[in-house]
């Protein structure tokens, strides 16, 4: 699918790795390193969208553009929605959100993501899942688990075990991993008048359990269609381990 437009939210203050979008990996800061992935998708347009403007100048000899964006947006949801705002898209155009710090992301999956919303689809927004291999990763809060109808249309987003396997639970070994559990990765693309309607909606009740922004769509009836990653996608950039495990593996692309 072409005609679609990718938008990089790149907070600077995070919490846990202050100026991430400019952290040196292998030569390049962080945000270049998301900015040539997004090239190398078929969109046809490539936004940075930030509160700093550090992050502006570290683009500024890159084929994209950059926005200077509200230092009060709770999530990057909002920061992209504001810049469909100040670029005027129609209500049916897809913009992609790219996490600023996924530096190894695959193009493919960002084409992926934007093509489960070509043509007269009911879904305001698509996004992606893989298999999970490990029962440490069900059982960890910070993967987030998915679980869909037989159409792909997600039926609910949990940091708990989802589904739970009732029967099987204390006999371990014998989970079939592959069937039982989903993890979802954080990559989305939205309809623009669908982006639109979210952050007028007030923060739903399952939202604030879960600490998971996609379940406001779902509890106000909005649809999210998901389908399996067509690569695999390495993890983004949350902590100082996972800096130096992504200046490794750049390391070993360039070997």
């Amino acid at each position: 699918m072409s005609g679609f437009s990718v938008v990089i939210p790149a907070r600077y203050g995070s919490t846990r790795l202050p100026g991430k979008p400019l952290i040196d990996l292998a030569g390049k800061t962080m945000i270049e390193r998301v900015v040539e992935r997004a090239l190398s998708s078929s969109a046809s347009s490539v936004i940075v969208a930030t509160d700093d403007e550090r992050v502006v100048d570290a683009v500024r000899n890159l084929p994209v553009q950059s926005l200077l964006t509200s230092s009060d947006h709770e999530s990057g949801s909002d920061r992209v929605q504001e810049v469909a705002s100040h670029k005027r898209w129609t209500s049916e155009h897809v913009v992609v959100n790219v996490q600023g710090d996924e530096p190894l992301i695959p193009p493919a999956v960002i084409d992926q993501v934007a093509s489960l919303l070509e043509g007269d689809t009911p879904f305001a927004a698509s996004t992606l899942s893989e298999p999970i291999q490990r029962l440490e990763e069900a059982m960890d809060p910070n993967v987030v688990k998915v679980v869909c109808d037989r159409q792909g249309k997600a039926l609910y987003f949990s940091r708990a075990p989802i589904p739970w396997d009732r029967s099987r639970f204390p006999e371990q070994g014998k989970f079939d991993f592959q069937r039982l559990w989903r993890r979802h990765i954080g990559i989305y693309a939205y309809r623009v008048g669908a982006l639109n309607d979210f952050v007028e909606l007030p923060k739903s009740q399952l939202e604030e359990i879960e600490k998971l922004e996609q379940l406001r769509f779902l509890e106000n009836g909005y649809s999210i269609v998901v389908a399996e990653a067509c690569e695999q996608i390495p993890a983004g950039v949350d902590t100082d381990f996972d800096v130096v495990r992504v200046r490794e593996t750049l390391s070993d692309y360039s070997d």
